[in-house]
């Protein structure tokens, strides 16, 4: 599945969430590390859900960029 991640620039870095899966976050240093532990985390929260006998939700967000002229 491929759940849509919204990163935001920070004062030490980058934070990323998952909006289809709430509580689903990451911080790092860099772009590269963020994504690498957002996916780390996507991981373990749907393991976490497995675990738990709860459904996985089916990703919803759409993500676009809209030119505001």
């Amino acid at each position: 599945m491929k759940y849509a991640v919204l990163f935001e620039k920070t004062e030490t870095g980058y934070s990323a969430h998952v909006p289809d899966l709430p509580g689903c976050v990451a911080a790092g240093s860099t772009f590269g590390e963020t994504v690498d532990l957002i996916r780390g985390s996507i991981r373990m929260h749907l393991a976490g859900l497995v675990e738990d006998g709860e459904a996985i939700p089916e990703p919803k967000t759409i993500a676009e960029y809209i030119v505001a002229a």
